[in-house]
């Protein structure tokens, strides 16, 4: 199954079409990649789970190919914010491992850690780039939707329509041009302005 180079903002993971809910993270055999491969559905990156260190890592950027959907970060994890402070589930030691990594990958220094993980998904290879509408907002921990095994304050964080703002737009319609993703008619109505 081929699809065609695109990118989107999660709103929430069950508005999702079937086929990109589908996973496979966690531990896969070369059973579950055959069947995946063999079905057609594409595999998942998170680029959250990129930075530990090791630039063979499947969730790194360079390492993805086209019939993969890359997040910056899902429902499961901590806003790209939150994750960057270091609010998560993760040691110290693990914090700073990834920080000084990613910031390595990246090459920057973090001031707009957010823009930065978007930009790179967005520029992969992936056919599909997703991004949480906390990542887009910058918002921190307090937009995480679902800390797993937990029962309580999941599924809660909501946001205001006029907290997107024209420049919110701008940025995403030049990242999702600059990187081949933006629509025909929204790269025609760009040119005419």
């Amino acid at each position: 199954m081929s699809l065609a180079r695109a990118s989107g903002i999660l709103l929430h993971p069950t508005s999702l079409p079937g086929r990109f809910g589908r996973g496979d993270l966690g531990v896969i055999t070369a059973a579950v990649e055959t069947l995946r491969d063999d079905s057609g559905f594409p595999g998942m990156r998170v680029l959250q789970f990129a930075f530990c260190g090791d630039p063979k890592n499947a969730d790194l950027p360079h390492n993805y190919h086209q019939n993969v959907v890359a997040y910056t970060a899902r429902h499961d994890n901590d806003t790209t914010l939150g994750w960057w402070q270091g609010s998560s589930t993760r040691s110290a030691a693990e914090i700073l491992k990834e920080r000084e990594f990613s910031q390595r990958y990246l090459h920057t220094r973090g001031e707009e850690i957010h823009w930065d993980l978007m930009h790179a998904v967005q520029a992969s290879v992936a056919d599909t780039a997703i991004i949480p509408l906390q990542d887009v907002l910058r918002v921190g921990s307090d937009g995480r939707m679902n800390l797993p095994n937990s029962t309580e304050g999941n599924w809660s964080w909501r946001f205001a329509a006029q907290t997107l703002t024209e420049s919110h737009a701008e940025r995403l319609r030049d990242m999702a041009e600059i990187c081949g993703r933006a629509p025909k008619d929204l790269r025609k109505s760009a040119a005419t302005n």
